[in-house]
Formats: structure tokens, sequence, C-alpha cells
């Protein structure tokens, strides 16, 4: 059989390796070109921010902003299992526009490296290397004019989803351990974390945890174990989450979701440890699945178009600073 067509590995729903070395990718082939939405005036373009190692970002700026305006800034990670998936496609584009009008941000989407040509951790080196790219370029005379001009570096916000979740902890980790970034807020939404101990959301399934083992070994290259704080935040200690480097969080999580619960664990481990914040938040959808927000008929159901508009809405108020203190406290109600 040709080793170009004989299968390798099976990552399905986001990938397949062939013996021959080639990799098939789903998901990230339909591409959005940058430019202004018609939808929401949002103006997109796209910057390079290392040459070297493909670094990329899509920047976005939000109708009606005036010269001398300045705004919030968003550091966004999309999702698709470390592995695909991409910044410029039109799923994350079409949500990044959507988040950027709701929240009235200047937004930078993240093109990392993928694994497994790139493995963990060279998403969270890439993130980093946003990240200050980022608050670097928001200073007058900045290399980016849009976060020069309009970008303002003490209200900076680090978001992803699923595995751009797991990103955005990491890189807000390594914030808070000297990396000098200060981060307003944290946005995990649907974030994807996982480990040995199962929890109730995974389901009892007994081949789960060794599916779970498996992919993450795929992605960093067997480098780190299913419970390296990179993939499992609950497993350090609660004196450790002290470097989280960031002022409030928030976690939206979804009813249906196997990792609902590490989102639910992850907030309660905030309340539990040295965290220094002051916010930690969680929003969870009934009903839904993973990334619910993100399915074709969210734009066509009523009931789940509005869930996905209440989900925007309580992340554009997390980022307006709009939560009210007593939505903060959620030790109560899990």
């Amino acid at each position: 059989m040709d080793p170009d067509e004989e299968i390798e590995i099976d990552f399905s729903p986001f990938l397949i390796v062939y013996k021959g070395g080639r990799v098939q990718r789903f998901g990230s082939t339909s591409r959005k070109s940058a430019g202004t939405d018609a939808t929401t005036g949002v103006t997109s373009k796209d910057a390079v921010i290392d040459a070297g190692t493909g670094l990329a970002a899509r920047l976005f700026l939000p109708k009606g902003v005036s010269g001398s305006q300045k705004l919030p800034v968003l550091v966004y990670f999309h999702g698709g299992g470390f592995v695909s998936e991409s910044a410029f496609s039109r799923r994350y584009t079409s949500y990044v526009n959507a988040l950027v009008t709701a929240a009235r941000v200047v937004a930078v989407s993240v093109e990392y490296r993928l694994a497994p040509e790139h493995p963990v951790p060279a998403a969270y080196d890439d993130a980093w290397a946003a990240l200050c790219w980022t608050v670097a370029s928001c200073v007058p005379g900045g290399s980016e004019p849009w976060l020069a001009d309009h970008g303002d570096s003490t209200r900076l916000f680090v978001a992803g989803s699923s595995s751009g979740g797991n990103v955005a902890h990491n890189v807000v980790m390594r914030a808070g351990k000297g990396g000098g970034a200060r981060i307003e807020g944290l946005v995990l939404l649907h974030p994807l974390f996982m480990g040995k101990a199962p929890v109730p959301s995974e389901g009892t399934d007994p081949a789960f945890p060794e599916i779970a083992q498996r992919n993450w070994r795929f992605v960093c290259a067997g480098k780190y174990g299913i419970d390296h704080p990179f993939i499992n935040p609950l497993a350090m200690p609660p004196g450790e989450w002290a470097a989280l480097g960031c002022r409030r969080a928030l976690v939206t999580t979804a009813e249906l979701d196997r990792a609902r619960d590490r989102g639910r664990k992850y907030v309660e481990a905030l309340w539990g440890s040295a965290w220094g914040g002051k916010e930690a938040t969680l929003y969870e959808t009934e009903g839904e699945d993973h990334l619910y927000y993100f399915q074709k008929r969210a734009r066509s159901e009523p009931v789940m178009a509005e869930k996905a508009a209440n989900e925007m809405a309580a992340v554009a108020s997390f980022i307006k600073r709009g939560t009210r203190a007593s939505d903060c406290n959620i030790r109560s109600t899990l």
C-alpha cells in the first residue's frame, strides 16, 4: 500500500496522519479573507509577528472607532484540539467579529503553530510571543498602528476556546511567573483540560481515560504526562495558583460537555487557592454540548441562537466590567 494512503494515526475529527508523513486536516480549510465584515462593520487585517516561526495574527477593529479612542485589548486563541483550525478560518473570524462588536475591543486572534508538526509547548511559546508583541505594540509609535492608536494595555484580556482556552490559561500562568504582562481578565470558553482521575461529566466509559492520555501524548509528542499542569491545572497544589497572572477570570461551560466539570472545578480551585485575583465567575449553558455556539443550527434554531447570544453577552459584560459582585462567587451553586 502507498505509505501516503496508509493510516498511521486517526485523530478524527481533527486530522489523519499517514505512514508516509502526510497530514490531512479537517475543519480548517474554509478560510475567510480579512476586510470589513458586512454584518458587524468590524474591520480586520493580518499581521506577521515572527517570520522565522510563521507566527501571525488577525487583528480586528470595531466599527466607528475615532482617531484617538482607546479600547480594551483582547488576545484570543482558537480551538481545534491543538492540531487543527486557524485564526484565519471562517468559523473563528466570524466569532471574533461578533465578540469584538459585543465587547467593543481591539482584538488579536493568534495563528499559533499546530501539532503534530510542532508539538506542545510550541503553541504556548507562540502564545507568549504574541502576547508580548501585543503589549509592546500598545504604545505611541508602536509597530502595529491599530494597537498603538487604539489599544489600552491596562485593560488587557486573554481568551480562548476549547484547546485555545488551555493555551490562554497557560500563557496567563507564564505572565504571572515574572513575564511582566498585566492582565485584567482571563476568559476560558469551554476550556480543554484533562487528567488521569476522571470527573463525572467525562462519563463511565472505561476506555475514555486511555483515549484522553493517547490524545495528549500525540499533541505533546509524549513529553508531558496527563497530570502535568499544562493539561491538568487541577493537579496543581493550591499555592501554585498564585502564579495565575490575571485579576479576574471567567469560565464558560455547557451542561453536556465532557469537560464541563473540569471547568467548574477550575473556578472552585481559584476560590480555594492562593490566587490573588478579585473575581472568578462560572457561566454554564443548559442542554448544550462543547462549543455549541459554533454549530450551524445555532443560527437557525431560535432557542440555540438565544443561548449563544446570551453566552456572548456574558463574555462581553465581563470584559466591560459589567458583572455584578453577587454573580462572582459560585461556591454555593456547585
